[in-house]
């Protein structure tokens, strides 16, 4: 996506050769092993990025399985767990968020809350949801404001106002300032060793979206302690 090349039309192949990869080549995590991570045509290795988007993708499905069962609720979060992980490898090694990838999170969290089956008590209803967006997408956009009128400097972009609201639409509004601290905290905690041996600085640039993704599943994890 962050090349503009079509994730539809176009099949997969390989980056090295350019040459088309077959279907059963293109086995999540088990064509990986079966062709020892490399092209079968040029021989050249395959980034072991795609097999950790593979095998993180499935886990989540597995956890959220565990938790929820067959059920809708499983089928909306498979979709938030699958979009999050691609958000988290963009945002990573591009610094941006695709706009898309963030309606699509806005669009499935406000479209589950008319959903009458799912009666958890983590899930906000309407009001809840809108106000999550609207309040999610505020807080950032005025601290990008606030923080380029005192600093003439873009502290954020706009891609993590949209995925903080994504995130209020699927949580609710309350959620957003347990999210926006636990995103601080972890990205704070994971930030200091490079801080400390200066391979980093205060002004370095860092992608702040997959923090904000883990701040939302820390979240989830303590809501029965927070509530």
């Amino acid at each position: 996506m962050p090349k503009e090349q079509s994730v539809v039309w176009k099949g997969s192949y390989c980056f090295k050769c350019k040459k088309n990869i077959a279907w059963y080549d293109n086995i999540p995590l088990f064509s990986y092993f079966h062709l020892f991570g490399k092209c079968r045509k040029c021989k050249k290795s395959i980034p072991l990025q795609y097999f950790l988007v593979e095998f993180i993708a499935a886990i989540s499905f597995l956890i959220f399985y565990s938790l929820f069962g067959i059920s809708t609720l499983t089928l909306y979060f498979m979709i938030f767990g699958i979009i999050s992980i691609i958000i988290i490898f963009i945002d990573l090694k591009h610094f941006i968020i695709p706009d898309s990838l963030n309606f699509i999170l806005i669009f499935v969290g406000i479209a589950k809350v008319f959903d009458p089956t799912l009666q958890f008590s983590f899930l906000p209803n309407i009001q809840q949801s809108l106000l999550g967006g609207l309040t999610g997408y505020g807080i950032i956009y005025l601290l990008i404001y606030f923080y380029y009128k005192i600093k003439k400097i873009e502290a954020m972009g706009l891609g993590d106002a949209k995925l903080l609201a994504a995130l209020g639409c699927w949580f609710g509004w309350q959620s957003i300032f347990f999210i926006l601290f636990f995103a601080s905290v972890i990205a704070l905690l994971l930030i200091l060793p490079s801080l400390l041996r200066q391979t980093r600085t205060l002004k370095s640039k860092i992608p702040f979206g997959p923090y904000l993704l883990l701040g939302s599943i820390t979240y989830l994890g303590l809501y029965n302690y927070i509530f």
